[in-house]
């Protein structure tokens, strides 16, 4: 038996637990299986007896959640997953995705005794010595109930995380690990079992730090979340993405509980959810007080409210980066401000839109918040705009010959960025048997097609351009709130406040140390061989090798300067073709590189080319095509704003020597096929997203 587990097989321990000790808000028959004195590992709960099993509404709960997954625009055929703790809340969406796939009878896995489409993942992420015999048996109890699961253990690299670091750092490797394992089972939905408790807890914590009306909102119904992986299947790119779902948002924490007892399933709880040390559980136990169901349900309504809000917005962004926003191959971004009417436009609605954008150029997926949301919004909204502003890491100016009716936004490689390149994970033949369907297009669009009739309009979004305590003011004016809840929140907000100031130092001084390391780095951490594929910057897909022989078609069809003899896709002896050691580093562009490009079109004179003939007998050199090949490249330089230009990857060799600039068509060499193709990581607007 695992250290730390309480578990007893010979004599279980029947007592009768208060909530207060795990869960304030409810109360039942457990049989608790080990001494009451051990607090600092899981607790694994059962049910004991018949009685509370026959007062709870399974149906009403099934009904709940079937329509839920209906609004999601998930079918019962589609694939699944689940993420698993083992607490009340995991167990509780295992027994209800059950139930719901076996409305239909979907059918058996091949195992014979699964539920087929489902997918129970459970991560252990190895904190503690016990966890691995915990993640197993919580496994087994996920299995008994026909569910498949698969239990994945983290790996931290770089040390486990810190104390102070700990929720998020386990958070974020969680989710990591949700997404890998869904990419390999092939699988575009992941349900999470967050409920309003959880909200309720947010709504507390955001408030606290001072959030807007669309922090308030909390947490999205669904979400598409993009994997850090990019994959490459038969020469086509595919950034795997999971349509996150939370389904359980309409339960309440004492929902968990019943669902878990009138199913007489078994949970776990994690005495760590209880420390103070962390912010939520603060919140979870100062909430868990207010026993009145009054102050749950009123706060409940101000974040529909928000929400209500959050669509609101949502839906305004979304045309207006429709109807004013241009993408360019060379990875930047152009706004028509005359399209745009910033000035008829909503603080709240204008600061989300370009958010989104600069978002994008970036793909930093920060929220810009405070002085430099203020500064960018009164950049935006002088028209014509005359300066230049760096927000978000991206540079915006006007676009030249708008006379300031455009403005660009560029990528600024002099702020932190992401990490600058990586490469593609390419699958072998019989990997890309089982590239991924369309199915998440589609449960989409089945979303979107219930979520756009519920769009309010502008009467009915509450609490437009206001800040918390504004919002909880015009609450209570419109009667969402009473008073007691009102004084209730503020005095909760006060609270964490306290705690957060006293970390706030510690917090900035790690923040700037760690900006300090996040600025680009100009090569790749290790070269790049012929042909590879990288992803750099999360921006651009760049790849590259070198060619046995030349095609005609090696300049655009205007150019006859520099020509070879002999029949067209010959092979030759250039001196780079033989080179086994030759390879590729990437850094964005430098304003040497110009000046080099310029240097090198005036030798010779391009009058004088046309007596050159490169006989296919002899090596070419590369120095005779390079000079116009740079020439060309200017021609393409010209018509890319100066901003958007260091933003574009370059190809040096080991010496720094330019080897090819693939946007604007430049390459040293005739046999060498290179590519640089503009695809972000996460696309315009973030992705799909719901707050139904």
């Amino acid at each position: 038996m695992a250290r730390g587990l309480l578990l007893c097989s010979q004599t279980r321990i029947i007592a009768k637990l208060s909530f207060s000790l795990l869960e304030p808000r409810c109360r039942g028959h457990l049989y608790y299986d080990g001494p009451r004195n051990v607090l600092s590992t899981r607790v694994f709960c059962h049910c004991a007896g018949s009685q509370m099993i026959n007062l709870v509404d399974m149906a009403t709960y099934n009904e709940a959640f079937s329509r839920r997954m209906a609004m999601a625009g998930i079918k019962h055929h589609n694939r699944i997953a689940l993420g698993v703790s083992g607490g009340p809340d995991s167990m509780a969406l295992c027994v209800l995705a059950a139930n719901w796939k076996a409305e239909v009878q979907y059918g058996i896995g091949n195992s014979g005794k699964f539920i087929d489409g489902l997918l129970a993942i459970i991560v252990d992420h190895g904190l503690r010595p016990e966890s691995k015999d915990e993640a197993t048996l919580v496994g087994n109890r996920v299995s008994e109930m026909g569910i498949r699961c698969e239990i994945a253990r983290c790996d931290w690299m770089n040390g486990k995380p810190k104390q102070g670091h700990l929720q998020e750092a386990a958070r974020d490797m969680r989710y990591k690990i949700f997404q890998d394992v869904c990419m390999q089972n092939q699988i575009s939905v992941l349900l999470v079992a967050h409920h309003a408790d959880d909200q309720a807890e947010l709504f507390i914590l955001r408030s606290s730090r001072d959030s807007g009306v669309l922090g308030l909102a909390g947490m999205a119904f669904t979400s598409q979340v993009f994997s850090s992986h990019t994959n490459l299947y038969n020469k086509d790119w595919i950034n795997h993405s999971v349509l996150l779902v939370r389904p359980l948002l309409d339960f309440s924490k004492e929902d968990m509980y019943k669902i878990c007892q009138g199913s007489n399933r078994d949970w776990v709880e994690d005495p760590t959810n209880r420390s103070p040390l962390f912010a939520r559980n603060r919140i979870r136990m100062s909430l868990g007080n207010l026993l009145s169901g009054t102050f749950k349900s009123e706060l409940q309504a101000v974040i529909s409210a928000c929400r209500g809000t959050r669509i609101y917005v949502d839906q305004i962004c979304s045309n207006l980066i429709k109807q004013t926003v241009t993408i360019m191959d060379q990875g930047y971004a152009v706004i028509d401000l005359k399209a745009l009417y910033p000035s008829k436009i909503d603080d709240i609605c204008l600061s989300k839109f370009m958010t989104l954008v600069l978002q994008f150029v970036s793909q930093r997926q920060r929220p810009i918040r405070g002085s430099t949301l203020k500064l960018l919004l009164q950049y935006i909204r002088a028209i014509p705009c005359k300066t230049s502003l760096t927000a978000a890491g991206c540079y915006i100016c006007p676009a030249p010959g708008s006379k300031g009716a455009k403005a660009l936004v560029c990528c600024s490689v002099n702020c932190p960025l992401p990490s600058n390149a990586e490469l593609f994970h390419t699958f072998s033949v019989e990997e890309e048997k089982r590239c991924f369907s369309n199915e998440l297009e589609q449960i989409i669009t089945n979303g979107k097609s219930y979520s756009n009739k519920l769009v309010p309009d502008a009467s009915q979004a509450q609490f437009l351009d206001m800040g918390c305590e504004s919002v909880l003011d015009e609450a209570q004016r419109l009667d969402i709130i009473t008073e007691s809840t009102y004084r209730n929140v503020i005095l909760l907000q006060r609270d964490e406040v306290k705690h957060f100031k006293l970390k706030t130092d510690e917090v900035a001084s790690r923040c700037e140390s760690k900006q300090e390391s996040e600025h680009v780095n100009s090569f790749l951490s290790e070269p790049l061989l012929p042909g590879q594929t990288c992803y750099f910057m999360n921006r651009f897909i760049i790849s590259w090798k070198l060619s046995k022989k030349i095609d005609s078609n090696v300049f655009p069809q205007e150019s006859h300067s520099l020509s070879y003899s002999g029949r067209e896709s010959q092979h030759s002896h250039c001196c780079c073709v033989n080179r086994d050691d030759m390879v590729a580093k990437v850094r964005t562009m430098v304003d040497a590189d110009w000046f080099y490009l310029a240097e090198l079109s005036k030798r010779p004179h391009l009058d004088n080319l046309e007596s050159t003939r490169l006989p296919l007998t002899d090596k070419i050199t590369c120095s005779d095509y390079s000079r116009l090949s740079a020439n060309l490249a200017l021609k393409s330089l010209k018509s890319i704003p100066v901003a958007a230009r260091k933003s574009i990857p370059v190809l040096v060799n080991d010496h720094g020597q330019i080897l090819s600039i693939p946007s604007i068509g430049y390459k040293h060499c005739p046999f060498m096929m290179a590519s640089a193709v503009f695809k972000p990581r996460v696309p315009l607007g973030g992705g799909h997203s719901s707050f139904l």
